[in-house]
């Protein structure tokens, strides 16, 4: 018997420092990829530094993520442009790739792996004949061919 009081008076003793470890290990993540997010989103695209709000070097030189890996910019151009697929439409996704390999020659080589990501995410969310009505000549034929290739 003596046991089982000693089991339960530590279990209904449960301090604040537990509490508010258990709050950290909850709220933490959330505000650790929001932050990362945030700052992904806001990367200047254009070339001009007086647009810029802020911009990933920024972010890791303010104490972000110092030990992670920068990403790639064709990596962050194909999510903001899936994000704003799924937020506007794949016509204004495709326009700013457009704009993007026009203003930065060196995506030009990720344009077509960049246009049939948008091509399967567009039949996701909009339906195989819906997606294929955004097709346009961006990187060859490569929306439509990721169109196909999610359809079948």
């Amino acid at each position: 018997m003596k046991h089982s009081t000693t089991q339960q008076t530590r279990r209904g003793h449960r301090g604040p420092a537990r509490q508010l470890g258990r709050t950290l290990a909850l709220v933490l993540p959330v505000v650790l990829v929001l932050s990362g997010t945030l700052a992904v989103t806001r990367v200047n695209w254009s070339g001009n530094s007086s647009d810029s709000v802020l911009t990933a070097t920024d972010v890791t030189s303010v104490g972000g993520a110092k030990n992670a890996a920068p990403r790639a910019p064709q990596e962050v151009l194909r999510d903001r442009l899936l994000t704003e697929l799924q937020e506007k439409n794949p016509g204004v996704a495709l326009t700013h790739l457009q704009q993007a390999v026009d203003e930065r020659p060196s995506l030009g080589r990720h344009c077509a792996s960049i246009a049939r990501a948008l091509g399967r995410a567009a039949v996701r969310a909009y339906g195989p004949t819906r997606a294929q009505s955004f097709s346009r000549p961006v990187c060859d034929t490569a929306f439509a061919s990721g169109v196909a290739a999610a359809h079948r």
